[in-house]
C-alpha cells in the first residue's frame, strides 16, 4: 500500500469512526422536553379524553392550592393538553401555574366557569369564549386582583372592571401578578396554620 493509499484508508476510517459516533450520540440524546414529560413535576395528571364528564369527581380540588374547586365554580379552570393529560384548578392564577410548568404540552382545551350564569354552580366554557373582567377593586381566587371571565361580554362590561380582556391577556396578568399573590398566599397560610395550632393547644389544655 502506498503512501496516498494509506492515508485515503485512515482518513475514511476517521469518518466512519465520527459518524457511528456521531449515530451513537444522537440515539443516547434526550431532549429537554421528552425528559420532563417523562421525570418532571407534572407526571401526576391523569390521561382523559373526556374532563366535562363528571368533572369534580374526577377533579374536587385544585391540583396547586387544593381549594374545592365546586365552591370556587365561578373562577375554576379546567386544562386538557395534546396527551390528554389533564387536571383542574380553582382559579387562573392555578392554572397559569400549570400552564407554565407544562411548557412543553400544548394545550388542546382550557375551560373556565362563567361568573356570569345565574346557576349555583357555573357552567364551564372554552376560554376563547370567554372575556375576562380584571378588577383591582375586587380580590380574586388565591389572588389580590379579580380575574372573572364571562360568556356575555355585556356582562363582564357591566361588573364595573377596570378592563375587559381575553384569556391571553388575562393570563398576562396573571403572571404579572404572581410574585405579589404568592407572597400574599403564603402569608395566609403561615396565619391560618398558626391559628389553627393555638387552638389545638388550648383544646388540649381544656381536656
Amino acid at each position: 500500500m502506498n503512501r496516498r493509499e494509506l492515508f485515503t484508508s485512515a482518513a475514511l476510517g476517521t469518518v466512519t469512526l465520527l459518524a457511528t459516533s456521531a449515530v451513537g450520540a444522537a440515539k443516547s440524546m434526550v431532549m429537554p422536553w421528552d425528559w420532563t414529560k417523562k421525570h418532571g413535576l407534572t407526571n401526576h395528571m391523569p390521561k382523559d379524553e373526556n374532563p366535562l364528564d363528571k368533572e369534580f369527581e374526577k377533579y374536587p380540588r385544585c391540583t396547586y392550592c387544593g381549594m374545592p374547586r365546586q365552591k370556587w365554580s365561578h373562577t375554576r379552570h379546567l386544562i386538557q393538553y395534546d396527551d390528554n393529560s389533564t387536571e383542574g384548578t380553582c382559579s387562573i392564577h392555578c392554572a397559569s401555574l400549570s400552564l407554565g410548568l407544562n411548557m412543553d404540552r400544548a394545550p388542546k382545551n382550557i375551560w373556565v366557569g362563567d361568573a356570569g350564569s345565574d346557576a349555583k354552580v357555573k357552567p364551564l366554557i372554552k376560554v376563547e369564549d370567554a372575556h375576562y373582567a380584571i378588577d383591582p377593586k375586587k380580590t380574586g381566587t388565591m389572588a389580590a386582583i379579580s380575574k372573572w371571565a364571562y360568556a356575555d361580554k355585556a356582562k363582564a362590561d357591566a361588573a364595573g372592571a377596570e378592563s375587559v380582556t381575553d384569556f391571553d391577556g388575562a393570563l398576562q396578568a396573571a403572571y404579572v401578578d404572581m410574585g405579589k399573590n404568592t407572597m400574599m398566599i403564603r402569608k395566609r397560610r403561615a396565619e391560618k396554620r398558626a391559628h389553627m395550632m393555638k387552638k389545638m393547644k388550648e383544646m388540649k389544655k381544656a381536656n
